[in-house]
Order: C-alpha cells, then structure tokens, then sequence
C-alpha cells in the first residue's frame, strides 16, 4: 500500500481569545485515506483539542464541510491522494461564524431554511394531518424536482456564494433551491405564498449569477440552476400567467387489499390422468 507524510496546515478559532492561529501536524496517509480520516488521527494522536464536526463518514449527513486546499469540500469523501499535494489546508467554511477551530455556526442557516416553509403545504388539513395513504405522484412529476431534493443541508454552497458573504440578510443558495423544489412537487399548493417570500432584494434577486454553488455541491443539486427556475416562476406570476396549482389527490383505495377480492387457481392447462 502506498504511503507518505503529509504536512497539514490548519486554521483554528480560539474563542476564549477571540483569535485566529495556525496548527501544523505531520500525519502518516496511505492512498484511500480520506481529509476526515487524517483530521480524527490528529485528534487521537497528536492534538486532543482539535475540534471538528463530522458524523456519517459516508457524504450523506453534510456534517463535514470545510474549507480544503481553498475549496469547499466534504471531508470524509475528499481523499488525500486525489488533492495532489505535500500540504494540506484546512480552515472552517466561509460566510458563518464560528463556534470554535473548524466547527461552523448553522443557526442563521436553517433560520432561512425554516422561513422559506420547506414542507408540503396542502388545502385539505385533515388529509395533510391525519392521511388515509399517500398523495398520488407520476414518475414524470417526480423529476421535476428530484435533482432538488437531493440537498443535504451540507452549507457548502453558502459558503462558495460571493453574495452570502457580503449580505447577511440574503437567503442564500441553499433556501433558495429548496424553495424551487417544493414549487416544483405536484403534490404542494404553496407556490404562490413561497413566492411572496423570495420575490426580494435578498431572496431570489439578490443572487449574482457567479454559479459558485454549484461548483462545489457535492450532490450535484445545482442551486444555480433552481434559482434561475425560480425567477422564471417569478416572472410567469407577475405577468399573470401562473395558475393556482391543484397539489395532487391521494391515490385510490388497492382493491386486493380494500375490498379483499378473494383470488382463485388459474385452471389446469394440461389434463390430469386418470388413476
């Protein structure tokens, strides 16, 4: 198995001094070994006091996002060979405040995700809160928004978005895709409210067009793309042209299992002998 020293360079938040500092460590990679992976050695080995949050190892949870060699990356899916280098550059994401060393603050984040109402909004309560079954949807309505439902609320695009870091008030790429996806389910009826909601200066229009967001996705969602989608949806309501959406019925009752049709042999298709 190949192996080789590595240098890496971390920048770290003291918040008792209200300071940033650099840490140095040398750590011993193999090929396959991932960012995370070297991080939890250094913890383990070198420098108990290094913090970081990570979880699911597997670039499901988002938990690890960083700055890495100048890029927003998951740690636990960036392996160290593929980065090319001796050193290795490690610094908290961009455009948060942080907690402390490389663990970033997520409490404005999900403040805007929770005011674009990232759920199902239905007319018919009693369905919606106490459903008999689920809500009927084709494998065509189904694409026009799975692309966007595959967010992981990882933060990585905030951090990449120019306009997030300067505009504190600006929702940011992450809100804003997730705005477009529910728009785009046919099973919700709350595009027209969630409209009103991004048609701003810092919803939908604060956004520069610098296609940072979808660079460094790991998901592949494409924010800048939704965003785009979300102005055309805008622009079709301003002109009139947008229809209040009906969100999809629930599907009808199984009749094997419902009605407990009773189902019979199909008949022999070769005669028996006779004993």
């Amino acid at each position: 198995m190949e192996r080789k020293e590595v240098l890496f360079r971390i920048k770290r938040w003291n918040p008792e001094k209200g300071e940033w500092f650099i840490s140095e460590f040398k750590v011993p990679v193999y090929r396959g070994m991932t960012v995370l992976d070297a991080l939890i050695y250094i913890k383990e080995n070198l420098d108990p006091s290094l913090s970081f949050r990570a979880s699911c190892r597997m670039a499901i949870c988002g938990s690890c996002g960083m700055i890495i060699n100048g890029k927003p990356r998951l740690a636990c899916e960036t392996q160290i060979f593929h980065l090319n280098s001796n050193v290795i550059t490690v610094e908290p994401l961009r455009n948060y405040l942080i907690i402390k060393d490389l663990i970033a603050d997520f409490d404005e984040f999900y403040e805007k995700y929770r005011y674009i109402k990232p759920y199902l909004i239905r007319r018919d309560e009693d369905e919606y809160w106490d459903p008999t079954r689920e809500y009927s949807q084709t494998p065509e309505e189904h694409e026009r928004y799975l692309q966007f439902s595959y967010c992981i609320s990882c933060g990585l695009c905030v951090a990449a978005c120019p306009t997030s870091g300067t505009n504190r008030r600006y929702l940011g790429p992450q809100a804003l895709a997730n705005t477009y996806r529910f728009i785009a389910d046919s099973r919700d009826e709350g595009a027209l409210e969630r409209i009103e909601l991004v048609d701003t200066p810092d919803g939908c229009w604060g956004c520069h067009l610098a296609g940072s967001c979808s660079d460094v996705c790991p998901k592949g969602v494409d924010p800048a793309l939704a965003i785009q989608l979300l102005r055309r949806a805008i622009a079709m309501k301003s002109l009139g042209m947008a229809e209040v959406k009906k969100g999809a019925k629930v599907v009808p009752p199984l009749q094997v299992t419902e009605k407990k049709v009773k189902a019979t042999p199909p008949p022999f298709t070769v005669e028996q002998k006779q004993a």
